[in-house]
């Protein structure tokens, strides 16, 4: 039986009604990717020890974060399979079982190879939490409130990258490498216990329609359709554009960079990294809260938030000698809106596919920004092997791909905008003619 949601217009059958047991549950599955985030990021301040340790250089210490993200990337769309087909339960618990794995063996590596094969590990099982969030989200809460659930479980995301740069650091320091990262995997033991008791995939009496059964081509034509979806392509290269300059910053070569190119102390680069984490918090809250009143303000908040990054950016890099505090200051204020302004992508491809899709089409979304990190990590790695430690020319690769996603952004936008024009005139048509004698109607 319909009913009428706020805005007085009839709600979709099945549509999920929040409250307090959706937070609890989402919740649940919010702190397995809090965990996963802490595990993912805790490198980008053990940097420099995991050069000493491993006696690697430059190149070789960016491996651990590629090799990490590749299988993360390489993931996304298997996991947004997996999601639409296992459920969040399953692929979460299965996702905190590996990363925690991941994260215990890399404490207690002593080769880089083997520390290699636990990042390796770790990023598997990273791969399966954000995907997972955001479909529990989709499943618990209504769809208008979508985009600020995403922002706020990127939003809790980003605190576990504050707990890396700021208590991780200084255990490291303290307590040494095994002890650090051995003991922070314990978190990842409570998150799968509460995972297997209290994560559930949809509320009581709100299970998804069954589909029919998969055949022959299932995973192809659900890859294909996803993509074909113009909304999902431009949601891709949203979040290639404007997610990797913060990742690179705060996964790996933010540190250093600050340490051995601008001249600053460990602990004051560490506040500027904190810096970008707390910015990173508070503009997700309000990016969120502004995308679902105003889906207009996506395409713009995109834009905006890249060319601010590129000019900071530009204007660190040509500054004579050390860059003044300020403009670090600065620059690490703007880098805090990129992961924010990456999430906008999933608001570009979530009107754009049935709820069956959702997964895949969040897999493929997610891939974009990966990739793109992935892509940086490398080439600043090489760079600075090639220069002789020149992080000028290193950073100046982020240029090139902010260009490359940028030019497919301004091509896809008319298409995507027109195609969800007529997906809401289509939607608005159908929910006008609803048979009368179905029981659909109330006195």
């Amino acid at each position: 039986m319909s009913s009428a949601g706020p805005s007085g217009c009839a709600t979709l059958p099945g549509d999920p009604p929040g409250g307090r047991r959706a937070v609890a549950v989402w919740g649940v599955g919010v702190a397995v990717y809090f965990v996963a985030i802490i595990f993912r990021t805790s490198l980008g301040v053990a940097g420099l020890d995991a050069a000493e340790r491993f006696g690697i250089g430059a190149s070789a210490l960016s491996t651990f974060s590629i090799l990490q993200l590749l299988v993360y990337a390489g993931m996304q769309i298997p996991v947004g399979l997996m999601v639409d087909r296992l459920g969040t339960r399953t692929v979460l618990a299965l996702g905190a079982a590996l990363f925690t794995a991941g994260q215990a063996g890399f404490a207690l590596s002593h080769s880089y190879a083997a520390a290699l094969a636990c990042r390796a590990l770790l990023g598997l099982g990273d791969a399966m939490t954000f995907i997972s969030v955001l479909r529990l989200g989709a499943r618990w809460f209504p769809a208008r409130t979508g985009p600020l659930i995403a922002q706020v479980a990127a939003l809790i995301g980003m605190g576990g990258n504050l707990v890396s740069t700021v208590v991780l650091a200084r255990l490291l320091h303290d307590a040494g490498w095994t002890a650090t990262f051995g003991g922070s995997a314990a978190a990842g033991l409570l998150v799968l216990l509460l995972a297997l008791l209290f994560l559930q995939d949809h509320p009581d009496g709100h299970a998804p329609a069954p589909g029919p059964r998969p055949g022959k081509g299932y995973v192809r034509q659900q890859i294909v359709r996803a993509w074909r979806e113009p909304g999902t392509r431009l949601g891709l290269w949203a979040h290639f554009t404007t997610q990797f300059p913060v990742l690179v910053f705060l996964l790996l070569w933010g540190m250093p960079f600050l340490v051995e190119a601008q001249g600053l102390s460990r602990d004051t680069a560490g506040t500027l990294l904190t810096l970008v984490v707390l910015v990173s918090m508070v503009v997700g809250l309000v990016y969120g809260q502004i995308v679902a009143r105003h889906h207009a303000a996506r395409l713009p908040l995109v834009l905006g938030t890249l060319t601010a990054t590129a000019l900071l950016w530009a204007a660190v890099l040509v500054w004579p000698g050390h860059a003044p505090l300020w403009l670090l200051v600065t620059l690490c204020v703007v880098l805090g809106a990129c992961g924010p302004s990456s999430m906008v992508g999933f608001d570009f491809a979530r009107p754009a596919n049935p709820p069956e899709r959702q997964g895949t089409a969040s897999g493929i979304v997610n891939m974009g920004g990966f990739v793109a990190t992935i892509t940086t990590l490398l080439a600043v790695g090489l760079l600075l092997d090639a220069t002789g430690d020149n992080y000028r020319l290193a950073f100046a690769s982020v240029f090139v791909l902010q260009a490359v996603g940028l030019s497919q952004i301004l091509r896809l936008r008319g298409r995507a905008s027109q195609r969800e024009r007529e997906r809401v005139v289509a939607s608005r048509v159908e929910t006008v003619h609803v048979p009368v004698n179905q029981g659909d109607l109330t006195a």
